[in-house]
Formats: structure tokens, C-alpha cells, sequence
């Protein structure tokens, strides 16, 4: 039989392109595997050299996947998930027990790695590993412990946990609109230029339908694929966006954004810890498991 040969691409170049691909950002990439920025593009350029095509849009400020990126990180992924668990299994015991947690790029950002500190303070054992990644990943395939999901808490085959309601409330820029003293009204919204995500584009006709007001005019809105990104917009001044907590908090605690019409309404949608239904748990996962929930729960109380 002949000899299959491997077309393989650098090894270093692929996990420059899946650093770039789950962070969004070449910067928390480079941090990620800590090296340089320039690293991180030089190496994604190698990659899209080899490959004879674009992987990342890089026109934004954001690194955005190309179709075909997007293709290739969904077949790739897996195999790479599959090498670090095999690499962990032979590597020597280091007293420390790996749990693997996967979870929205911006609930990670925003809502738990400002809380790491504390999970190691309690779990000094324990190596948490975060997964960031927008798309839905197998934890049995995978071997992933842990998932914080968003949506209705019903997935086929997973177990899902109650973590924290999300709601959601228009916020923008101190100053770029004077709270008004009867509630929103439609009238308010001719000259107010409306920020929507891609990832909800209903949003502003829910929230008008739920205070009783003609849905907001979007001829003239702008429309951007990341929820931090909309955020980010309105915190400079450019719009109205829809700010959900617990994503929002760290804007609304330091003041960056503010909320003019007040308190956050209900979406239907809540965020879970899910984990493979009949399959045990490791004594580590339980432990980070119990630290999650709680944390969500001290979060709840304090809202």
C-alpha cells in the first residue's frame, strides 16, 4: 500500500488562526497564547498563504471570519480539542486538575473572567480552562465539562442549570439624551439613531412592543455583528443600543453608558450551565460547578 502523505499546515499557524478566530480580537488572541500581535497576524497570514485564501476579514476593528473561515474553523476545531486532551492525558501529574469550560466570547469577557480571581481563591486545585467560542460546541466530542449557554435551557442531550435571567434596556452615552420624566415615547426616537446587532435583529420591536410604543424607525441605524461591538459604539457617542446584563454591567458600574429609560425588561432568554446529560462529572467538575452556580446566585441577589 502506498504511503498516504499528510498536507499539513504549520502547527504554529493553526493555532494562531484559532486564537484570532474564538478571541475576535487579535490582541486578546495574542495574549491568549502569549505572544505579540504581529505574531499572531504574521502566523494567520502564513496560514492563508498556504491555504491560497482570505480566513479573516480584517476591515473591521474586530478579526471577522470569511466564510470559508469559518467553514475551516468548524472542521479543524474539533482536532485541535482532540490533540490538548490526548497531550493532557501523557503529561505528568502536576497536583492541578483541568475543568474545561466553554461559554460565549462576551460572557467571558465581561461577566467571568473579572471573577477569576475569586475561582482561584476558592479552587487553588483546579486549572480552569475557558473555551470561548460563539458556536455550539459537542461536549462529549470534545471533551468539554462544562457549557454557559444562552437561550430557553432545553438542548437534546444536555443537562441545563438556571443560572441568570437576561434582560435588556436601550443605553447610550451620558449626555446624548436627557432622560425623560413620562417614560419613552416614539416621538423621541425621530433624531436618535438606533445601534442594532446582528445577533438580535428584532430587538427594538420587542422592546417598543413591551412599553406600548410604535416600533422605532432603523432607516438610518447601523447594524454590527458583535453585541461588545454595538456597546462600544454607543459609548462613543454614535447611537442608541440595546445593552443586556449581565454583558452590559461593567459599562452601566463605570459609567461609560447609562441607561435613559431605567430598569431592564425580560428578553425569554436565560443563561444555563450545561454539562453532558449521564455522564458523571469529575470531582473538579462538581467543584467548579457548585462555584459557577453560586456565583450566579450572588450576582442575582445583587441585581
Amino acid at each position: 500500500m502506498a504511503e498516504r502523505k499528510l498536507t499539513l499546515p504549520p502547527f504554529a499557524a493553526l493555532r494562531a488562526f484559532h486564537a484570532a478566530a474564538t478571541h475576535e480580537r487579535f490582541r486578546d488572541a495574542a495574549e491568549s497564547l502569549g505572544i505579540t500581535e504581529s505574531a499572531i497576524s504574521h502566523q494567520v497570514k502564513r496560514l492563508e498563504a498556504f491555504l491560497h485564501v482570505a480566513l479573516i476579514d480584517r476591515s473591521g476593528a474586530r478579526a471577522t471570519l470569511t466564510d470559508t473561515g469559518r467553514r475551516y474553523l468548524e472542521q479543524i476545531e474539533p482536532g485541535l480539542l482532540q490533540i490538548q486532551a490526548a497531550t493532557e492525558a501523557i503529561l505528568p501529574a502536576t497536583g492541578r486538575s483541568v475543568v474545561r469550560l466553554t461559554l460565549p466570547p462576551s460572557l467571558a469577557a465581561t461577566w467571568l473572567i473579572p471573577r477569576l480571581g475569586a475561582f482561584e481563591q476558592a479552587q487553588p486545585d483546579i486549572d480552569l480552562q475557558l473555551i470561548t467560542s460563539t458556536r455550539v460546541v459537542d461536549l462529549r466530542r470534545d471533551q468539554v465539562d462544562l457549557a454557559i449557554r444562552q437561550g430557553k435551557g432545553a438542548w437534546p442531550g444536555l443537562d441545563a442549570l438556571f443560572l441568570m435571567a437576561e434582560t435588556a434596556m436601550p443605553v447610550c452615552a451620558p449626555g446624548y439624551i436627557d432622560p425623560p420624566e413620562g417614560g419613552p415615547t416614539a416621538d423621541m426616537f425621530r433624531d436618535l439613531r438606533l445601534i442594532v446587532s446582528a445577533n438580535f435583529p428584532g430587538e427594538w420591536e420587542e422592546w417598543a412592543r413591551a412599553h406600548g410604543i410604535e416600533t422605532p424607525s432603523l432607516g438610518g441605524s447601523i447594524t454590527m455583528e458583535a453585541q461588545e461591538q454595538a456597546l462600544q459604539l454607543a459609548e462613543n457617542g454614535h447611537g442608541l443600543a440595546m445593552g443586556r446584563r449581565p454583558l452590559v454591567d461593567d459599562w452601566l458600574n463605570s459609567g461609560r453608558l447609562v441607561a435613559p429609560f431605567g430598569t431592564a425588561d425580560p428578553t425569554g432568554a436565560a443563561y444555563y450551565l450545561c454539562k453532558p446529560a449521564g455522564l458523571p462529572l469529575t470531582a473538579a467538575a462538581r467543584h467548579a460547578e457548585r462555584w459557577l452556580t453560586g456565583t450566579a446566585e450572588s450576582w442575582r441577589d445583587a441585581t
